[in-house]
């Protein structure tokens, strides 16, 4: 399994590394691009959790979702482009393409909330690594709530 993500995180830094505009033929490809970073994202925070809810969490495991969520975290916003605001299956509210500084704001905060729980997470204190899974929720939640429909 780590094998794939380590893959998956390679195709994703890779396409990272082109032009937004070239990366997407089409606006659909652009969300289906930024929703599947995000669904990625969720399943290692959700990993994480089962982790430190578990009795005993695997601290590879919490480091290894945190390492990954931390390059997966800088990957959907470049899938932001014209014209997949118009795209039928995004949950994203048109002020999320109209208030730029505040989008901007909120992504670099969740961005560097992320980093430090992958810092946390190599220390092993799975009491502070829960404290800053709190943090990113909360900075996932800032933008969700202004820019993410129901």
């Amino acid at each position: 399994m780590t094998k794939t993500l380590s893959c998956l995180a390679a195709v994703g830094l890779a396409a990272a590394s082109f032009g937004a505009q070239a990366q997407f033929a089409k606006p659909e490809d652009a969300v289906k691009y930024r929703q599947s970073a995000f669904a990625l994202m969720g399943a290692h925070m959700t990993r994480i959790n089962n982790q430190l809810k578990s009795g005993s969490p695997d601290m590879a495991a919490i480091q290894s979702s945190a390492a990954l969520v931390e390059t997966l975290s800088k990957l959907p916003f470049e899938a932001f482009v014209p014209g997949s605001d118009m795209v039928a299956n995004t949950k994203a509210k048109p002020e999320i393409w109209k208030d730029t500084a505040r989008v901007k704001e909120l992504t670099e905060k969740m961005i560097a909330e992320v980093a430090k729980l992958s810092a946390t997470a190599r220390g092993g204190d799975a009491k502070a690594i829960q404290t800053q899974v709190g943090a990113v929720g909360q900075s996932c939640k800032a933008c969700h709530d202004d820019y993410r429909a129901k």
